[in-house]
């Protein structure tokens, strides 16, 4: 009697015996090599006939035994090209990749085989991408992530979750000051990996949306400076500029949503204006711009630097305690006072502040959401007089009409949410 069952597990072996030994094959060209497209989707069916053998006879050895074999083969073929010079083992080691997902097939485990070979195919494919990767990576980037990932992963869930001062600025929580922490170098170190991935070379659309996610000041300085030099380029690089405070919006949204989600609902409308005012700005600027094809952003220092880190959760402390004080003493008027002293300088210690502070009720998140839009529009209105104090005529023209229509669309937004 015909099983599909079983016809649908040693196809789906042979198929993905075929994926890897296609993948395989056309490295023969350029190296011998252990197996290719017939010889690995024998593996993984001999995987299969293993598998289904144990089931059927309850014989486990069945399975060791055809692995051990292969494993002899594989050995050989190593010695063999080692030999020679070649000390690669990648190939040999696909192909007891491709036995074991044979074997997941004959067990009925179809989804995890498929996604072993998914994953093999990527790290195969994408050899030169990571090759090159490894080699952007230093050794200072490693240590920091490191060391940070201790501090995060090991310190973190030691730290008090309860709130400390005297009342009612009673606001200061270890455990919440620490995880906000890892909360802003996790998107930070977004951005500096796509940088790293990526490289230093891009596109001023693509340089704009990495700077936003690094640092939109940053962007703001070096292109208003580079302006000068190259006063012909100036409406590339207000598109990188413009670009980048459009992500910083984006980003603020998405960091005080983490955190807190009827605020971020709040917030979406007034810097969803100011968003989509930067991209009609962006729009623009890119049909002025296509001639200029290339930008460069720097990935800059490492976001996972303890030294860094620890900056932050004093400066998010400090802040929280004064935006506390600023709610107690001097109601709605003091929050909105602290938001535009805090986004002079930054606006994701005000903004997590907020997340933290805001209750649930309606007139909390309002304040709260009204304070980190000013914290915004302070902050686009400081970096808008860096880069007109810093750049060539051309460029403070043009980002002094694009900060205006930024300004407008976020008050607009505000007002009407």
């Amino acid at each position: 009697m015909f099983d599909l069952d079983l016809a649908l597990r040693f196809g789906a072996a042979l198929g993905l015996g075929l994926l890897l030994g296609l993948e395989r094959e056309r490295k023969r060209d350029a190296e011998l090599l252990f197996g290719g497209i017939r010889t690995f989707a024998l593996i993984a069916l001999l995987g299969a006939l293993g598998a289904f053998m144990e089931r059927e006879l309850n014989q486990v050895w069945l399975v060791l035994a055809a692995f051990i074999a292969l494993s002899a083969l594989v050995i050989v073929s190593y010695a063999t090209t080692a030999a020679r010079g070649e000390l690669g083992i990648t190939t040999e080691v696909t192909a007891l990749l491709a036995f074991i997902v044979g074997a997941l097939c004959g067990w009925q485990h179809v989804g995890v085989a498929s996604v072993a070979t998914v994953v093999c195919l990527l790290l195969l494919t994408l050899k030169d991408f990571l090759h090159s990767l490894a080699r952007r990576v230093e050794l200072a980037d490693v240590e920091a992530t490191l060391k940070f990932a201790v501090i995060s992963v090991i310190i973190l869930p030691l730290l008090p979750n309860q709130n400390f001062g005297p009342p009612p600025l009673d606001v200061i929580n270890p455990y919440k000051i620490w995880l906000m922490v890892v909360l802003i170098a996790g998107l930070n170190f977004l951005g500096y990996l796509l940088v790293k991935i990526l490289g230093n070379e891009h596109g001023f659309l693509l340089t704009g949306v990495l700077g936003g996610l690094v640092s939109s000041t940053a962007v703001t300085l070096s292109f208003s400076q580079r302006s000068r030099q190259e006063p012909a380029m100036s409406s590339a690089f207000v598109l990188a500029i413009v670009v980048a405070w459009t992500i910083m919006f984006l980003r603020v949204v998405v960091m005080v949503g983490v955190v807190n989600r009827a605020l971020a609902a709040s917030l979406a409308l007034a810097l969803g204006c100011m968003a989509a005012a930067g991209l009609m700005v962006s729009l623009v600027l890119w049909q002025r711009s296509r001639t200029h094809e290339k930008g460069v952003v720097t990935a800059g220092a490492n976001p996972f630097e303890l030294s860094e880190a620890i900056k932050f959760g004093l400066l998010f402390g400090i802040v929280t305690v004064l935006a506390r004080a600023a709610q107690t003493y001097l109601g709605a008027a003091g929050l909105y006072l602290a938001g535009a002293l805090a986004g002079l300088t930054d606006v994701d210690a005000i903004s997590l502040s907020m997340a933290n502070l805001a209750t649930a009720n309606s007139d909390s998140l309002v304040v709260a959401a009204r304070t980190i839009v000013i914290a915004v529009l302070a902050n686009t209105l400081v970096k808008a007089g860096m880069a007109v104090f810093m750049g060539a005529p051309a460029l403070r023209r043009t980002i002094v009409l694009a900060t205006v229509l930024l300004l407008f669309a976020g008050a607009a937004g505000s007002l009407v949410a």
